[in-house]
């Protein structure tokens, strides 16, 4: 008799239970904010991307209502074929020009930007040189794209440069890709250092600003900005779900590189455009970021509050090094991050534990936003305080 092809199912649930590994989703309700309503009651947010506070912005909503009267509820089809509105370019001359670049391209994901590009840019006869700790849609790309693929240790320069060293001249092409900000982590690649040997190497540079747009830099166009490399030769991608508030991802750099995504991307190519709501309502947030600096300057005096509250009230606390709204609480074990989200939960503090396999140690992943108030940081402090931490 045939087995059932299905009960590795099962088997593979129960040990990702038994590791502690075992994902779920929970509902909110209302508009996101500092404050959101999880599971019928308020809770402060402190799990969400939205570092401006832009997703539930009413400016925001009514561009996309406004877009959606207009234009209808989808693009209906792949821009190459029936899809595209002058809409979707008036935003990619916003990204444009935010990130002082030739041009822009936008994905319908920020997942699918990282995967098209990367699969367009490199092939069987290249090399791929990619930070341990990427994300996971530049790691698939990668693995998409078919090139060899060598990781070198986190933020390590010399390991990078060893790893030029070692294998450069064996390859056609080679590419470097990292984030720009580590999303699990919170710390900032070394960016200067990655573009000098890619000048002396020959090498593509491609760096995700998912978590750095509208947050770094003199203008918020990201870590680029940040650290004085607008204009260097470099591709930028980005997602608009952030602290853009909206959805969909971007590639920025030469008109001449985006011409080529455009022949070759097949994530681009293949696949519905965005819808005229999320067009637009990105294309009012990239609006406040430029009008509303103060937006930036209060999420960062946010973030160092938070710091100095917990250097204060909880020397012993682990956190990881970081230079962003992203603040990480390193713990024991998978267990204890599950344990800890618990109590915070209960503590009126929404904060995720983030375990393996999606990072190699377990810990609470903090979020600041600008809509945060002096309160709501003090009640966190005080939670993990009365924890004993």
């Amino acid at each position: 008799m045939p087995t059932d092809p299905y009960t590795w199912l099962e088997q593979s649930l129960a040990t990702i239970h038994k590791a502690d590994w075992y994902r779920s989703v929970q509902a909110l309700q209302r508009r996101p904010g500092a404050v959101v309503q999880l599971e019928g009651r308020e809770v402060i947010n402190f799990a969400s991307n939205d570092y401006l506070g832009l997703a539930g912005d009413e400016r925001l909503i009514q561009a996309a209502v406004d877009a959606t009267q207009e234009f209808g509820t989808g693009s209906t089809g792949s821009r190459l074929l029936s899809g595209h509105r002058e809409l979707h370019r008036e935003l990619e001359n916003a990204i444009a020009s935010l990130k002082q670049t030739e041009d822009a391209l936008v994905f319908s994901s920020g997942y699918l930007a990282n995967i098209g590009t990367i699969a367009a840019l490199a092939g069987k006869r290249d090399l791929i040189l990619a930070d341990q700790y990427n994300h996971s849609s530049l790691k698939n790309g990668a693995i998409l794209s078919g090139a060899a693929v060598i990781n070198y240790a986190h933020a390590d320069i010399e390991d990078l440069k060893h790893q030029l060293t070692q294998h450069r001249q064996h390859y056609r092409r080679c590419l470097i890709a990292t984030d720009s900000v580590f999303s699990m982590d919170g710390d900032l690649c070394p960016l200067p250092e990655i573009l000098t040997l890619a000048e002396e190497s020959s090498c593509m540079v491609l760096v995700d600003e998912a978590h750095a747009t509208g947050v770094l830099g003199a203008t918020g166009a990201g870590c680029v900005e940040h650290f004085g490399c607008t204009g260097q030769p470099l591709i930028q991608i980005g997602t608009l779900s952030k602290a853009l508030g909206s959805l969909g991802g971007y590639v920025a750099g030469s008109a001449a590189l985006m011409d080529f995504l455009r022949n070759r991307a097949a994530s681009w190519i293949y696949t519905t455009g965005l819808s005229p709501a999320d067009t637009a309502a990105a294309l009012a947030a990239i609006q406040i970021v430029q009008e509303e600096p103060e937006r930036r300057i209060q999420l960062n005096r946010n973030v160092g509050i938070l710091k100095q509250l917990i250097a204060q009230k909880l020397p012993q606390l682990k956190l990881l090094p970081s230079e962003s709204p992203i603040l990480c609480i390193q713990l024991a074990s998978a267990a204890d991050a599950l344990d800890t989200g618990h109590k915070l939960k209960a503590a009126g503090i929404f904060a995720p534990a983030i375990r393996p396999p999606t990072v190699p140690t377990s810990r609470i992943r903090l979020s600041v936003m600008t809509t945060h108030e002096l309160a709501h940081l003090l009640q966190l402090v005080d939670a993990l305080y009365d924890f004993g931490f």
